[in-house]
């Protein structure tokens, strides 16, 4: 048998037409939580799930515990793969709880110094009022930055019709993606179909991440985001965005998106 180096492996098998393959992709974006993965481990990571992956989150506030070439080599390496590096919003929530809004303009500053090209900002700890979410996106579009706005939070749940509230804010002021918390979704660790519902009844969903949990939610155990993962792309097909998803899993997490995971094939709609 002919050897074809090029091709890939069990190429006869087909994916999904509805599948989005090629980046930057408008829908069935995947965004990984980077904790402070190793460069190294972050350019094998790359090498083999690069094309599955859209966006990174520098976790929290790791970013200011990197040395500062490697921080830079790293959001370089994301660049050149087409994958966004952006900070996560907890930093952002940091700098305004210890240092007021006077120091946001230097967080801006020195987020774009640095290389990053977008932000999140969030109120899973610091809560800010509409008016302060308004004001602090804008402020950060202005000063150049792409803005993704979280909306929920991990201590005390929404009202589902007060998320919407929230993501509308959020696009107003300029926000280009909303990132839903995941602890707004999950109940005694199970999906809550109805709030993902009123979110896609609502909202454009090709704007709107929707996180998965981990292990920073009470009584969410592995198998738990593994199921909503599933639940998700049976619930909105393999086009949803997903957020917060592991690096480990991101080629698995394909496999879920594409039928070749442990959900099985897409599921025929009876005519």
């Amino acid at each position: 048998m002919r050897k074809h180096p090029s091709r890939p492996p069990f190429h006869f098998v087909p994916l999904p037409a509805a599948r989005s393959t090629r980046k930057p992709r408008a829908n069935g974006r995947t965004m990984i939580v980077d904790d402070g993965i190793p460069l190294a481990y972050a350019r094998d990571l790359v090498a083999l799930g690069g094309a599955y992956i859209d966006l990174a989150k520098i976790k929290t506030g790791t970013a200011r515990l990197y040395p500062r070439a490697q921080l830079v080599a790293k959001l370089k390496l994301y660049q050149r793969n087409r994958i966004q590096p952006f900070l996560g919003g907890q930093f952002h929530e940091y700098v305004f709880a210890t240092q007021g809004e006077k120091a946001l303009p230097k967080y801006y500053a020195e987020s774009l110094a640095l290389g990053f090209e977008a932000i999140e900002i969030s109120d899973n700890t610091v809560p800010l009022t509409d008016a302060q979410r308004r004001r602090q996106i804008r402020n950060a579009v202005s000063a150049g930055l792409v803005v993704y706005g979280e909306v929920g939070s991990k201590e005390t749940l929404s009202n589902p019709a007060l998320l919407i509230g929230q993501a509308e804010a959020c696009f107003e002021a300029g926000a280009a993606l909303v990132l839903v918390e995941a602890a707004e979704l999950v109940r005694d660790g199970k999906l809550v179909r109805k709030t993902i519902r009123l979110l896609t009844r609502s909202l454009d969903m090709s704007r709107v991440m929707i996180e998965l949990p981990g292990p920073w939610i009470p009584d969410v155990r592995s198998c738990d985001i593994e199921d909503m993962k599933k639940a998700l792309v049976q619930e909105l097909g393999p086009e949803v965005n997903l957020a917060n998803v592991a690096p480990a899993s991101i080629v698995d997490t394909e496999a879920t998106r594409t039928g070749l995971g442990t959900a099985g094939p897409p599921k025929k709609k009876s005519s």
